[in-house]
């Protein structure tokens, strides 16, 4: 079978399958299994995490307003690649080309190509999704051991925040504007003994005031600006930490503000996923969960 994959999650699952060499091409934004460097680059973006939080937010904003993608995929190159499967999504207009984008790009290939949109929004849906992968590719009973230990991963997380004091947590998934983790991200927080007091489950992230922030008073702040690891997410702390109120929130008194890896760990509804869990819960309760947790994961400011 031969895969094209335009969503970094979607990359993810097909190399976890086993099927990296069924993979003919790939997004801009595939990063992850190191394997897949090399493989064609169907798409480009009209900005690069280089830039600044505000002006990435700017240009996304200009360019949804006109009606147009924040993406660009090669028809020709699509085509020339003569994939039986394209993995795409709806989910976010900003986060991988779209459904409608890819169909449009889509019109030169055979009828027989099957496009297959992903759309999670939680936790059962991701492994729901890697069941399904699965089905198309002929890995069936791959995926179905792959679901069986993340949901045994799960289920020890659940089980051990069960009896544990809730967390008043507020996980900010950009910087510039404030945009509050959704989808997946509360269902996390509440698994790993928290209580995501803005967040809203299954719902998308949404923009929020520093002074619904502060009033909030969490216990812990944690930091997953999409797209962003630790590294490039401390570049952009000062976009907070220079906002009055910052020094009296709860979370930045007691030290418990925290930095991730959210490229990895936290944007991408894929099998890493459950490893942000597994994070969440070393920071809400590293009294209990003391996991070892992947180098750069995550940092304690």
């Amino acid at each position: 079978m031969r895969i094209a994959s335009l969503l970094p999650s979607a990359t993810e699952v097909v190399c976890t399958l086993g099927l990296t060499d069924e993979l003919v091409g790939i997004s801009h934004d595939c990063d992850f299994p190191p394997e897949i460097r090399g493989k064609p680059v169907l798409s480009r973006a009209i900005v690069t995490p280089e830039l600044p939080s505000g002006a990435i937010d700017a240009r996304i904003r200009a360019q949804v307003h006109r009606g147009q993608s924040v993406y660009h995929l090669d028809p020709e190159q699509l085509a020339g690649l003569r994939p039986d499967l394209i993995l795409t999504q709806e989910l976010c207009s900003v986060c991988a080309p779209s459904y409608t984008l890819v169909k449009q790009a889509a019109k030169v290939l055979e009828a027989e190509t099957k496009i297959v949109s992903l759309e999670p929004l939680g936790l059962d849906d991701i492994l729901d999704n890697i069941r399904l992968v699965g089905e198309l590719t002929g890995r069936r009973a791959q995926a179905d051991a792959i679901v069986w230990n993340l949901r045994a991963r799960i289920n020890r997380i659940r089980d051990g925040a069960a009896r544990l004091p809730r967390v008043r947590v507020i996980c900010i998934e950009w910087l510039d504007p404030i945009y509050i983790a959704g989808h997946w991200v509360p269902e996390m927080v509440d698994d790993a003994g928290g209580d995501d007091v803005l967040g809203r489950s299954r719902e998308p992230s949404f923009v929020a005031s520093w002074e619904d922030v502060v009033a909030a008073e969490p216990d812990v702040l944690v930091l997953m600006p999409c797209g962003f690891d630790v590294p490039r997410a401390r570049e952009e702390l000062h976009l907070l930490t220079s906002r009055r109120g910052w020094k009296q929130i709860p979370a930045v008194r007691d030290g418990n503000v925290y930095l991730t890896d959210a490229t990895s760990y936290f944007s991408r509804p894929g099998p890493r996923i459950v490893t942000g869990l597994e994070i969440l819960a070393a920071i809400l309760h590293p009294e209990v969960f003391s996991l070892p947790l992947p180098a750069g994961a995550v940092e304690r400011l």
